[in-house]
């Protein structure tokens, strides 16, 4: 091997140029490559992150999946007699026994739930009067599974349990009514029912239409504003891995029977789309790489011609021909580590000056920076691929030269 090595090197250094040009082929190709996936995935996360983790990772709704059997039906499915335009007794809407249940759902590993209830209210103020969507939660458990927390300009979760009788709104809601903290509203719901409540907190998402429609309270203050005492209509789930959640959703619908939608299954096009979206960046990224290869192929490949005398010399003296082929490979392997190397770190320099790039889009208040992805994966991956790229180019020429028959080039030669 330490005699491969040294031919190698030598093949090599023999054509400073030519070596020159094929290892800053990988080494470009392998930064490019770093560069385009790190913004790939980097805006992937960026986006799933606002998609997914803003919201969450599962949902268990006060509704079934399918529609209860009414208990004829069960009792006399082949019955003769059928009974039509029955209507079903009127109930409260909600999860019974939510409690119980929320209890069943958090004895699970890898989660975190929350109670919520939502319902369609109208504020008033000076007069004036927007429609929202209010939402009754638990602050000590709400914070662990929205990011509302991270959100908040004035005052905290915190601050609900604080006041009972108070309310978070959002800046759209501020600006559009000129309230501050402290101001008192009035919540009208559904069934007439009115309460005054005052502002113990702000939170502004970016998103206008949710920082004009959304409204928070204590559970216990919706669970009386909207008429529905010890009852909710969803609980709301945050999964260590987002991933997961399809089978946690079967699990605990199977567990509390309420119909549990994972945000995989809300959102089965987006996932589709995004993974198209990568399908078509690696094949773009890794044809830098196949057309790095192909300086490697002409390099080893003039290598070879020109050394076809030494070939035949080398084994006119006892190596064998997997011997000579080993010298062209260990070629391809050198240009690889080096090309990898200077790759990855020139790749790494690429990466920092992206994630420095400040972008102010139109309209927007915030600076947004490009989402660069530093996972160690793609470091491996990287440097795999041009690995594997530098081998198989070196290939067909490694082989070309262990078919040289010495007795006809030196014959030839003489």
């Amino acid at each position: 091997m330490a005699v491969a090595f040294d031919i190698a090197l030598a093949h090599l250094t023999s054509r400073k140029r030519q070596t020159l040009v094929s290892l800053t082929g990988v080494v470009l190709g392998v930064a490019f490559f770093l560069a385009v996936s790190s913004l790939m995935r980097g805006s992937e996360k960026d986006f799933l992150k606002r998609l997914v983790d803003n919201s969450p990772h599962i949902t268990v709704y006060d509704e079934f999946r399918h529609a209860r059997e009414q208990p004829a039906v069960l009792r006399w499915p082949d019955a003769a007699v059928a009974v039509r335009n029955v209507r079903p007794q009127r109930e409260t809407r909600g999860i019974r026994g939510w409690p119980e249940r929320l209890a069943a759902i958090e004895a699970l590993p890898g989660l975190r739930a929350a109670p919520v209830l939502t319902g369609s209210a109208v504020l008033t103020f000076a007069g004036r009067r927007q429609g929202v969507s209010l939402s009754g939660v638990v602050p000590e458990k709400m914070k662990h599974v929205s990011t509302i927390e991270e959100k908040m300009t004035h005052g905290t979760l915190d601050s609900l349990a604080a006041d009972p009788n108070g309310v978070i709104v959002g800046q759209g809601l501020i600006d559009k009514f000129s309230l501050h903290l402290g101001s008192t509203l009035t919540v009208l719901a559904d069934d007439g029912q009115s309460r005054a409540l005052r502002v113990v907190g702000i939170f502004r998402t970016g998103n206008a239409a949710y920082d004009e429609g959304q409204a928070f309270v204590l559970l216990k203050r919706a669970q009386a504003l909207l008429g529905r005492e010890n009852r909710i209509n969803r609980v709301i789930i945050q999964m260590d891995d987002a991933y997961a959640s399809q089978g946690a959703a079967q699990t605990i619908e199977a567990a509390v029977g309420y119909k549990s939608v994972s945000w995989i299954e809300a959102s089965e096009d987006i996932l589709s789309l995004l993974l198209v979206r990568n399908i078509i960046m690696y094949s773009v990224v890794s044809a830098i790489l196949v057309v790095a290869s192909f300086g490697i192929y002409n390099t080893i490949s003039t290598i070879v011609m020109e050394k076809t005398r030494d070939i035949a010399i080398m084994k006119s003296m006892g190596f064998r021909a997997r011997d000579v082929r080993r010298i062209f490979l260990i070629e391809g392997v050198i240009v690889g580590l080096f090309g990898s190397t200077f790759g990855v770190l020139f790749g790494v320099a690429l990466m920092k000056l992206l994630e420095a790039i400040e972008i102010r889009p139109p309209g927007v208040v915030e600076i947004v920076h490009l989402p660069v992805w530093w996972g160690p994966e793609q470091y491996a991956l990287a440097a795999a691929f041009a690995m594997l790229s530098c081998i198989a180019a070196s290939y067909l020429p490694a082989r070309r030269a262990g078919q040289v028959h010495p007795v006809d080039i030196l014959r030839g030669a003489a």
